[in-house]
Formats: C-alpha cells, structure tokens, sequence
C-alpha cells in the first residue's frame, strides 16, 4: 500500500509538471505568434520593417518567449512520456518523437525570425544593399519564418494523437479529454496543409482554426494543473495496453 500511494503522489506531482509546462509552452509560444501577427503586413515590405523597427523590443521579446517556448516543449514531452509510458510505450514514444522532431525545426524559424531584425539593423557589410533592398530581404526572412510554422504546426498536430491515445486509455484522465486533443490535432494539420496548399482558403477559415486548436490543449493544460490525474483504482497505475 506504502508504494502504491508513492505512486499516486509521484504521479500527480509529475501530471503537474506537466500541467506547468504546458502553460509555460502555451503563454510564450502564443505571445510571439501574436508579436508576428501583428508586425507582418502580407504584401508590404516598408510598412512590415516599419513595424519591426518601431517595435524592436517587443520583438525581441518574442523572440526570447518563442525560445523558452520550445525548450518547455522538451521538458512538456519528457513529463508526459515519464506519466503515460506505462500506458503504452510505444505510443508515448511515437509523441515524444513528434515533439522532438517539430523543436529543431521551430529553432530555424526563430534564426530566421531573428535573421529579419539583423538586416535591418544596417551593419556596414548591408550598406551594397539599398534600403528598399533589405526591407524586401527582411521581409522574406519573415516569410520564410511563417511558412515555416505553418510547416512546424504539421507536428503540433499529430503528436496530439498519440496523446489523445494514451489521455484516452490510461484512466487519469475524462475520456472527453482525449476527444478535444483530437480535434485540436485535426485543427492543426487542417490549418498547416490549407496555408501551404490552399493560401486563399486559409486566409478565409484560418481565424476559425484557432478554436479547435487552443480547445482541447487549453482544457487539457487547466486539468493538468488543477487536478493531475485522477486515480480511481489501483489498477489505474498498473496498465499494460497493446
């Protein structure tokens, strides 16, 4: 009984963890997409470099946010992986290695997030380069940035299914749970290949996507937090799923 109740306690401590991290990911990831949202004007290089230069700092700190961002990510991943293996280890494999795989890839967005403030920062090597020349240069470097977190956001998506698998079989969590991770998942991958396939079609659903997408991980981070898991028997802690 002395271990099974270790047990619990371990798990719930580590379900918080989580739950910490999650908000952390959610707090500073959100604040640098809101940062670039509102600086890139689609179309406009002078009035997109007007907008990063009369906002550096904020910028800056987008940039700061969107890097403790992905390494709460790191950490988000090792705390689920740690809680929900013993549910299916494969599966938790399969969700950390999505997470692991979308970080790499978010830290070449921030360089070319970063590389978009540089050129405007007329270093004396630019000056070959004329003024309209490295706001339109700055401006692809915020292009590429975009695109590539539409890109990014491919796995954002599907390691919420793995996810959503384990939520939904390991007894911690209310089954509707993982029904609301899948549809953040779905909203996810619909948002990401839409942008990059279908852009007119994006920009008219986009603004929707956003719902399903922070749903079912906003539901997900409260409970983390609030409640860590539930245990309603001991078989809770002793699951072998295939």
């Amino acid at each position: 009984m002395k271990n099974y109740s270790d047990e619990i306690i371990t798990n719930k401590k580590i379900a918080r963890f989580a739950g910490l991290w999650y908000l952390i990911l959610a707090i500073t990831s959100g604040y640098s997409w809101m940062v670039i949202t509102k600086i890139f004007v689609a179309g406009n290089p002078t009035l997109t470099t007007n907008n990063i230069l009369g906002s550096e700092s904020q910028y800056l700190i987008a940039i700061v946010s969107n890097i403790i961002g992905q390494i709460s990510f790191i950490f988000l991943g090792l705390a689920l992986y740690n809680l929900l293996k013993q549910v299916n280890r494969t599966q938790a494999k399969l969700m950390l290695s999505f997470i692991l795989i979308s970080v790499p890839i978010m830290f070449i967005n921030i360089f070319l997030q970063t590389g978009s403030l540089l050129v405007l920062n007329r270093f004396d090597y630019l000056k070959v380069f004329s003024p309209d020349q490295l706001n339109s240069i700055s401006m692809l470097f915020m292009n590429l940035n975009i695109v590539g977190v539409h890109i990014v956001e491919i796995f954002w998506g599907l390691w919420l299914f793995p996810f959503a698998y384990l939520v939904y079989k390991s007894n911690y969590f209310p089954k509707i749970l993982a029904i609301l991770l899948v549809v953040s998942g779905l909203g996810y991958l619909i948002g990401s290949l839409s942008s990059l396939t279908l852009p007119g079609f994006y920009g008219e659903i986009g603004k929707y996507l956003s719902i399903p997408e922070a749903l079912g991980e906003s539901v997900m981070v409260i409970w983390l937090l609030i409640l860590g898991i539930k245990i309603s028997g001991k078989n809770d802690l002793h699951l072998s799923i295939s």
